[in-house]
């Protein structure tokens, strides 16, 4: 998985890419997410348009990503969301947890 990351308009916008499993990748993400939060930027868009595959580690990492974010009082969502990925999130439930959004765009609108 690859990690860039972006400022528009006020918001932090973190683009994934390749497959989401977990693992290292979880630290990487949740390091970027701290030193974001350090920083002061609180508004936070997910775009998971190049995500080819997630599983339920890749899962962990968003839910636990919401979390932190959550607990710096700032607001994550997700943008660009495959169908895939969607699928996903409706079997589990999380589709009800995370604001989404059809663009980058809409999601860092919406703050």
């Amino acid at each position: 998985m690859k990690i860039k990351t972006s400022e528009r308009y006020g918001a932090v916008v973190i683009e994934l890419k390749g497959n989401v499993m977990g693992g290292d990748d979880t630290k990487v993400f949740n390091e970027q997410l701290h030193k974001l939060l350090d920083e002061g930027k609180k508004n936070i868009v997910i775009d998971l348009a190049d995500v080819k595959f997630m599983n339920s580690s890749g899962l962990g990492m968003l839910i636990g990503g919401l979390t932190t974010v959550k607990k710096a009082d700032g607001q994550l969502k997700l943008a660009r969301v495959t169908e895939k990925i969607e699928s996903l999130l409706i079997i589990t439930k999380l589709i009800t947890i995370f604001e989404s959004f059809d663009t980058v765009e809409e999601a860092v609108k919406s703050f």
